[in-house]
């Protein structure tokens, strides 16, 4: 099955994102700016247990899902950023929390070429294509949709072994 993939390490390298969007409800939005947001809690956010940033939110904007990732609901986010603020790991990204956002559709519904994002990244870092979930090659999948390659942030990759 085709799956819209991104590559995190690559996606990055633009100052600013020029990747048009097909996404039907808002022909104006970066839909890539929510994938990025979605890839980056399901894969290299920390998963805090006391989570900050979800308690530093006055607006009940981030809440832990039921798969363990944040979610933002995007019409309670004001935009404040205290959520980037009190992040001790930096993973909340500043251009992640626009105070409008559209959500990214993966473009199902497109038949017979492929969605804006893949042919207008410059880098390349977002395509559709077939592709295997593979974890010595950090690819990951998240969700039916969409893989994503990254270093994925993991406990157990920094548990120290007692003596």
């Amino acid at each position: 099955m085709k799956r819209l993939y991104i590559d995190l390490e690559v996606c990055d390298k633009c100052e600013e994102c020029r990747i048009a969007c097909d996404y039907f409800y808002h022909p104006q939005n970066n839909g890539v700016t929510s994938l990025r947001e979605y890839a980056t809690f399901a894969t290299i956010c920390r998963h805090c247990e006391e989570a900050p940033c979800v308690n530093s939110c006055y607006h009940d904007a981030l809440e832990r899902a039921s798969d363990g990732h944040l979610k933002r609901y995007k019409m309670r986010c004001t935009s404040c950023k205290s959520c980037t603020v009190a992040c001790p790991f930096g993973i909340i990204f500043t251009d992640f929390i626009p105070y409008l956002d559209s959500k990214c559709d993966y473009c199902l519904g497109l038949t017979g070429k492929l969605p804006k994002c893949a042919v207008n990244c410059p880098e390349k870092a977002v395509e559709i294509k077939e592709v295997e979930e593979d974890i010595a090659n950090n690819i990951y999948f998240v969700g039916e949709h969409l893989a994503v390659r990254t270093l994925k942030w993991s406990r157990e990759d920094i548990q120290v072994k007692k003596k």
